[in-house]
Protein backbone atom coordinates (compact mmCIF):
# COMPACT_ATOMS: atom_id res chain seq x y z
CA UNK A 1 0.00 0.00 0.00
CA UNK A 2 1.06 3.44 -0.65
CA UNK A 3 2.06 6.12 2.01
CA UNK A 4 0.22 9.34 2.14
CA UNK A 5 2.25 12.42 1.22
CA UNK A 6 0.51 15.75 1.44
CA UNK A 7 0.88 18.17 -1.46
CA UNK A 8 1.00 14.82 -3.76
CA UNK A 9 -1.27 12.79 -5.36
CA UNK A 10 -1.53 9.23 -4.60
CA UNK A 11 0.99 6.65 -6.33
CA UNK A 12 -2.23 5.00 -7.61
CA UNK A 13 -3.50 8.07 -9.68
CA UNK A 14 -2.92 8.26 -13.17
CA UNK A 15 -4.30 10.51 -15.02
CA UNK A 16 -4.17 8.85 -18.89
CA UNK A 17 -6.68 6.61 -16.90
CA UNK A 18 -8.50 8.30 -14.22
CA UNK A 19 -9.24 11.42 -15.79
CA UNK A 20 -9.58 14.75 -13.21
CA UNK A 21 -8.18 14.38 -9.85
CA UNK A 22 -10.91 14.11 -6.95
CA UNK A 23 -9.53 14.19 -3.74
CA UNK A 24 -12.74 12.05 -2.21
CA UNK A 25 -11.74 8.86 -4.19
CA UNK A 26 -9.79 6.17 -3.57
CA UNK A 27 -7.50 4.70 -6.71
CA UNK A 28 -5.85 1.72 -5.12
CA UNK A 29 -7.04 -1.57 -6.06
CA UNK A 30 -10.73 -1.96 -5.08
CA UNK A 31 -11.88 -4.66 -2.74
CA UNK A 32 -14.88 -6.27 -1.59
CA UNK A 33 -16.93 -3.37 0.45
CA UNK A 34 -17.23 -3.97 4.13
CA UNK A 35 -20.97 -4.65 3.66
CA UNK A 36 -20.55 -7.60 1.48
CA UNK A 37 -18.19 -9.46 3.64
CA UNK A 38 -19.20 -13.01 4.67
CA UNK A 39 -18.46 -13.38 8.65
CA UNK A 40 -15.72 -16.59 7.77
CA UNK A 41 -13.77 -13.73 5.65
CA UNK A 42 -13.71 -11.11 7.87
CA UNK A 43 -10.14 -11.98 8.91
CA UNK A 44 -8.84 -12.11 6.02
CA UNK A 45 -10.49 -8.56 4.91
CA UNK A 46 -9.31 -7.12 7.91
CA UNK A 47 -5.87 -8.66 7.25
CA UNK A 48 -5.72 -6.79 3.56
CA UNK A 49 -6.27 -2.61 5.10
CA UNK A 50 -3.18 -1.28 6.08
CA UNK A 51 -3.48 0.04 9.35
CA UNK A 52 -0.39 2.42 9.68
CA UNK A 53 -1.18 6.38 10.25
CA UNK A 54 -0.15 7.47 6.98
CA UNK A 55 -3.20 5.05 5.91
CA UNK A 56 -5.87 6.72 8.76
CA UNK A 57 -4.93 10.10 7.83
CA UNK A 58 -5.59 9.81 3.76
CA UNK A 59 -8.93 7.84 5.08
CA UNK A 60 -10.13 10.83 7.35
CA UNK A 61 -9.05 13.00 4.32
CA UNK A 62 -10.95 11.20 1.81
CA UNK A 63 -13.65 11.19 3.74
CA UNK A 64 -13.56 15.08 4.52
CA UNK A 65 -13.42 15.60 0.68
CA UNK A 66 -16.29 13.12 0.10
CA UNK A 67 -18.23 15.37 2.93
CA UNK A 68 -17.72 18.74 1.40
CA UNK A 69 -18.08 17.81 -2.31
CA UNK A 70 -21.88 16.68 -1.09
CA UNK A 71 -22.27 19.64 1.40
CA UNK A 72 -20.33 22.49 1.58
CA UNK A 73 -18.85 22.43 -2.16
CA UNK A 74 -21.74 22.95 -4.36
CA UNK A 75 -23.73 26.30 -5.53
CA UNK A 76 -26.18 26.95 -2.93
CA UNK A 77 -25.11 25.58 0.48
CA UNK A 78 -27.46 24.89 2.58
CA UNK A 79 -28.04 24.91 6.56
CA UNK A 80 -27.16 21.22 6.42
CA UNK A 81 -23.19 21.41 6.40
CA UNK A 82 -23.05 23.93 9.13
CA UNK A 83 -25.43 22.25 11.14
CA UNK A 84 -23.47 19.17 11.29
CA UNK A 85 -20.81 21.39 12.56
CA UNK A 86 -22.42 22.70 15.15
CA UNK A 87 -23.87 19.51 16.39
CA UNK A 88 -20.03 17.96 16.13
CA UNK A 89 -19.07 21.11 18.31
CA UNK A 90 -22.05 20.45 21.08
CA UNK A 91 -21.43 16.61 20.93
CA UNK A 92 -17.69 17.32 22.10
CA UNK A 93 -18.48 20.12 24.55
CA UNK A 94 -20.71 17.26 25.84
CA UNK A 95 -18.10 14.79 26.17
CA UNK A 96 -15.83 17.40 27.73
CA UNK A 97 -18.27 18.31 29.87
CA UNK A 98 -19.99 14.85 31.24
CA UNK A 99 -17.79 14.68 34.46
CA UNK A 100 -19.23 17.62 35.70
CA UNK A 101 -22.99 17.42 34.47
CA UNK A 102 -23.38 13.72 35.83
CA UNK A 103 -23.51 15.05 39.48
CA UNK A 104 -27.01 16.98 38.41
CA UNK A 105 -28.95 14.02 37.92
CA UNK A 106 -31.99 13.69 39.26
CA UNK A 107 -32.65 11.06 41.84
CA UNK A 108 -35.13 9.38 44.13
CA UNK A 109 -34.20 8.84 47.60
CA UNK A 110 -36.50 5.96 48.23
Amino acid sequence: MSSYQPGRYPREYNPKVHGPYMPGRYYGKPDTPFGQVKLGELGDWFGRRNKGPSAIWAAIHRGYWRWAAKNLHVRHTGFVPYGQAIMCISAIYFGIMYSERKYHRHCKYH
